[in-house]
């Protein structure tokens, strides 16, 4: 009898819970992260009207949809950085985003006007683990919303990666802390119970974390491995196409620039992602596309805006130019990156000894008389954040040997550089050692058989040295043959995180006073190729 009473109860409790439990076969929920303002459709971007038309069509098929974004929406592309990211809120308020979290970026325009964009938004932009130290309450207004979708209630919160104190400008942050590793599990756990309590039926997470091993403690898995009950964990900041499980919880991001658009479903009794690649779904949105398109133009006006002027040529020719020699632009944009970074750092009290750039991320030359917002972003097309990286002088030595493998002939590697010379003796083979891992350029056998280092920083050059060396972030991911600057072992990246046009305008006004004048009439004597 008892056996009976333990069967009928067990059948009585599954069809019980069958019968109340949640029904979320009608709910799609559509996510981006890391737009960075890539908002206009293009090619490898679907823009944010195929976003809103693909929100739409699944409306129309019957679904709710909860459509959330997972930070970094206003800084970047020129669509939202003339407007500090107003137009990037304007597309999605059209849109019809339900929530989004904070990224770093979003308080790259400064935190007064992160409020301002909150305050913009007809959603809400939440993020549970950024304190104001003066008040000891949450930067955002709000920590978690809770989102009605047919029957179904969905509690959300939002967190903000603790890196923003140094991937945003440091002044942008001062005054608040991001809770980390153990506290800010503690501030999720907090959030998820609240929304428990609340009788939500699903839990999702919007994290502005990534995945990356130098964040070990503070990324999305680790919050999945610490927080229990959360359902859905969409997530950004390393760009990286995500779709896996971490416990019962689905880890879903779309990598970044609206290359693809997330696409969750409940299929088989789990979460289940299905990103959109660009060309999968190629309907706009009229009214959202009317109102891109006009931001477009309104851009398009202002690069036309002179901000400054050369009395010279500023050679930024290819071959014979920036990839095989030392040009007049080359040094102009290396001493722009070397004094941002000098200046952004100052405070911190380290020395900033030099600066390279990759001359085949030079595209265009610069003539005498005005220079345009266009001229500069002719220059420097690929917004590329500033950095510096630390490395021994024997790292120094074997980048250089490397990045000039092929010189004299011409190389997109080719090091336009400040506050170092060096000597590239091209009568000397150069010798091949291993081949780099992920990539088609080989390590040199014996840095220093082609290349000599005659000082850096104005000090005699030493390879047991330590310096620091500002580069774009393209030569940190192991852009053309720099694949040292990607290891771990050999260097420590530092994040900036000024874009290099801006360096080069915040140089040209500030320091220059808006005039590149006879100082740069000629090369600097950094770069000597022999013969």
């Amino acid at each position: 009898m008892k056996k009976l009473l333990a069967v009928l109860t067990l059948v009585f409790t599954c069809l019980w819970s069958t019968a109340f439990a949640a029904d979320f076969s009608h709910l799609v929920i559509l996510h981006t992260n890391d737009t960075h303002g890539y908002d206009r459709r293009a090619d490898g971007v679907n823009g944010m009207a195929t976003v809103a038309a693909l929100k739409q069509d699944f409306e129309a098929k019957g679904y709710d949809v909860l459509l959330v974004d997972a930070g970094d929406a206003i800084q970047d592309n020129n669509l939202v950085n003339f407007s500090k990211g107003k137009t990037a809120i304007d597309f999605m308020n059209a849109v019809g985003y339900d929530a989004m979290t904070l990224g770093n970026h979003e308080f790259d325009y400064g935190a007064d006007v992160t409020q301002e964009r909150i305050q913009q938004a007809k959603f809400p932009i939440l993020s549970a683990n950024i304190i104001v130290d003066a008040t000891g309450k949450s930067f955002t207004p709000k920590t978690h919303a809770i989102v009605k979708k047919g029957k179904l209630q969905i509690g959300i919160f939002g967190l903000t990666t603790p890196s923003t104190i140094t991937t945003s400008n440091p002044k942008s942050t001062r005054g608040l802390t991001f809770l980390s590793k153990e506290a800010m599990y503690k501030a999720a756990q907090k959030e998820v119970d609240a929304l428990k309590a609340a009788h939500c039926d699903l839990i999702v997470a919007i994290g502005h974390l990534g995945s990356e091993p130098d964040a070990a403690g503070d990324r999305s898995n680790d919050v999945l491995e610490n927080v229990k009950g959360i359902n859905v964990f969409i997530d950004g900041h390393d760009h990286t196409a995500k779709n896996l499980y971490i416990g019962s919880a689905l880890l879903a991001e779309t990598g970044a620039h609206l290359a693809n658009i997330g696409v969750i479903t409940y299929e088989n009794g789990k979460w289940t992602e299905d990103l959109h690649a660009y060309g999968r779904f190629n309907q706009e949105d009229a009214k959202v596309k009317a109102l891109v398109d006009q931001a477009q133009s309104d851009i398009d006006r202002e690069l036309s805006t002179v901000v400054g002027k050369t009395t010279i040529d500023l050679d930024g020719s290819r071959d014979p130019g920036v990839r095989t020699r030392e040009t007049n632009l080359g040094d102009f944009i290396s001493d722009a990156y070397l004094w941002q970074v000098k200046k952004a750092t100052v405070l911190e009290g380290v020395t900033i000894d030099g600066a390279i750039m990759n001359g085949g991320s030079i595209r265009s030359s610069i003539a005498t008389g005005d220079i345009t917002q266009n001229d500069m972003l002719r220059v420097l097309p690929y917004h590329n954040y500033l950095q510096y990286v630390t490395m021994k002088g024997s790292t120094l030595l074997e980048v250089l040997e490397a990045a000039t493998c092929t010189t004299p002939k011409a190389i997109g590697a080719f090091p336009q550089v400040a506050g170092i010379v060096y000597t590239v003796d091209t009568q000397k083979p150069y010798e091949k050692g291993d081949l780099y891992p992920h990539s088609t350029y080989y390590a040199p056998a014996v840095p220093g058989t082609r290349v000599t280092i005659q000082s850096v920083g104005g000090k005699a050059f030493d390879p047991d040295a330590t310096y620091n060396i500002v580069v774009p972030d393209y030569l940190t991911s192991g852009g053309d043959t720099y694949y040292p600057l990607t290891d771990p072992s050999k260097v420590t990246v530092h994040d900036v995180d000024y874009l290099d046009v801006d360096a080069v305008r915040n140089y040209l006004r500030e320091e220059l006073g808006g005039t590149v004048g006879e100082s740069y009439a000629g090369t600097q004597g950094r770069i000597t190729v022999l013969p």
